[in-house]
C-alpha cells in the first residue's frame, strides 16, 4: 500500500527545476495555491496590460518560478520595451536564476530609463557585490539608501551597503554608516539583526533567535555572520557560515547566492 510520502512525492516532481547549482543540486519551484491562476485570468481580458503583466510575473516569483516570471516579463518587454519596471523585475528574477550578465543588462537599461526606481539600484548593487565590484556595489546602494521605502528595505540597504564598504575597504565609512544609525526606525528582519552584529550589539553566536526557522531566513542570516568573519579576517569561520547558508536550502535568498560564489572563490584560492 502507499505511503502518504510516495503520493506527495511526484507532487513535488511535477514543480519545474528552476536552478541547478554547480554540485548538480536542483531546486525547484513551488506549487500554485491560486495567486497565479488570478493573475493569469486578469491579464487574459486585458491581454497587453502591462501593469497585469507584471503583477502575473510578481504571482509567478511568489511560489519561486522565476523562469516562468522571466518569460512574463519578457512578453511585457515586447510590449513596452521603455518600461523601467520591466527590467527592475526581470533583471531581479535574472539574479534569482544566476543569470548575472542578463541581470546586469537589464538593470543597467532599467535605470538609464528611470533612475528613480529604488528596486533597480538596489539588486544592481546585488548583482554587482556578487561579481565582487564592491565599489560598484557600494555605488549602487548609497543611490538605493535614500530611497527605501519602508523600514524593512532601509535596514537591507544599510547591512548591503556596509557589506559593500567593509569589503571595498572603505572601514571608516563603514563605521560611519553604522554610526549615522540609517536604518532606525527598526525593521526587525534579518537585516536588522545582522546590523546588531555590526554594531557590536549582539555576539555572532547571539545573532540568531528561536524563530529564525525558514531556509530564506536561515541563508540570509549565515551569510551575513560568514562575511562579517571575513571582514575580521577569520577566513575559516566565514566559511563554516557559508557552508550554512548554502545548506539551509533557501536557494532564492541573496545570502546564498552569494555564498556559493563566496565558497567558489575560496576554492580557487
Amino acid at each position: 500500500m502507499p505511503t502518504l510520502l510516495s503520493l506527495l512525492a511526484p507532487l513535488c516532481l511535477l514543480q519545474s527545476v528552476e536552478y541547478r547549482s554547480p554540485a548538480g543540486v536542483e531546486y525547484r519551484a513551488q506549487r500554485d495555491t491560486g495567486a497565479i491562476a488570478r493573475a493569469e485570468s486578469a491579464l487574459a481580458a486585458d491581454p497587453r496590460n502591462v501593469e497585469k503583466i507584471i503583477a502575473l510575473g510578481v504571482a509567478q516569483s511568489g511560489v519561486r518560478q522565476y523562469r516562468e516570471a522571466i518569460a512574463t516579463f519578457t512578453r511585457g518587454v515586447g510590449i513596452a520595451p521603455n518600461n523601467a519596471l520591466l527590467y527592475r523585475w526581470r533583471g531581479h528574477r535574472y539574479l534569482s536564476t544566476r543569470q548575472f550578465d542578463k541581470a546586469m543588462a537589464d538593470l543597467q537599461r532599467g535605470a538609464r530609463l528611470d533612475s528613480t526606481i529604488y528596486g533597480i539600484w538596489y539588486h544592481l548593487g546585488i548583482v554587482k557585490f556578487v561579481r565582487r565590484d564592491f565599489a560598484g556595489a557600494a555605488d549602487a546602494f548609497t543611490r538605493a539608501l535614500p530611497m527605501s521605502p519602508d523600514s524593512a528595505e532601509r535596514a537591507g540597504s544599510t547591512d548591503w551597503l556596509w557589506m559593500s564598504l567593509s569589503r571595498a575597504g572603505r572601514v571608516a565609512d563603514a563605521q560611519a554608516l553604522l554610526d549615522r544609525h540609517t536604518d532606525v526606525p527598526n525593521a526587525r528582519n534579518a537585516y536588522a539583526q545582522r546590523l546588531r552584529l555590526y554594531r557590536g550589539e549582539v555576539s555572532a553566536d547571539s545573532v540568531f533567535t528561536p524563530a529564525d526557522t525558514s531556509d530564506i531566513q536561515v541563508a540570509t542570516l549565515s551569510y551575513g555572520i560568514g562575511n562579517w568573519y571575513l571582514v575580521q579576517g577569520d577566513t575559516a569561520k566565514a566559511r563554516t557560515w557559508f557552508e550554512r547558508s548554502v545548506a539551509s536550502g533557501g536557494w532564492p535568498a541573496f545570502g546564498f547566492i552569494v555564498s556559493e560564489v563566496e565558497l567558489r572563490s575560496s576554492r580557487a584560492h
